[in-house]
């Protein structure tokens, strides 16, 4: 599973990185510090989870929510905030995101998180499989 991390402080995103490196099957593809560099690499990257601040330089983490909903992308949207104001909540709710943490008190929870998003995402995976062998006649 690839993951994104976008947050303006890089001790943030090295934390998270470090937070994230010995999940299995997880990959981290990339940090961005702004927005714009953000929507770059969901672009290139194509994250099947994109960690994202709300407040950065230039463009919010909102806009970026947004612009990702706006292109259809399938990337699961966690956002991670100092400002877990209830205005926020609702509005990233609305837009879209998948999940909504406080930084100072719940960051502890993306690694767990992301390591149950991981393990779904490969039983998926193998689901899929077992399914697609069941279908194929034996006797072709």
């Amino acid at each position: 599973m690839k993951v994104l991390i976008v947050d303006d402080s890089k001790i943030v995103c090295e934390g998270l990185q470090q937070m994230l490196i010995n999940i299995a099957d997880v990959e981290v593809v990339g940090q961005a510090n702004d927005a714009q560099d953000a929507i770059t690499a969901i672009l290139e990257y194509e994250p099947d989870v994109v960690i994202l601040d709300i407040r950065l330089p230039g463009l919010s983490g909102i806009d970026v929510l947004k612009d990702i909903r706006a292109k259809n992308l399938s990337s699961l949207v966690i956002m991670l905030t100092n400002y877990p104001y209830p205005q926020y909540r609702k509005i990233c709710k609305e837009l879209g995101a998948d999940y909504f943490f406080d930084k100072v008190t719940e960051i502890e929870e993306i690694p767990i998180l992301i390591e149950e998003l991981a393990k779904n995402k490969h039983e998926n995976m193998k689901k899929g499989r077992n399914k697609k062998n069941e279908s194929i006649d034996p006797a072709c």
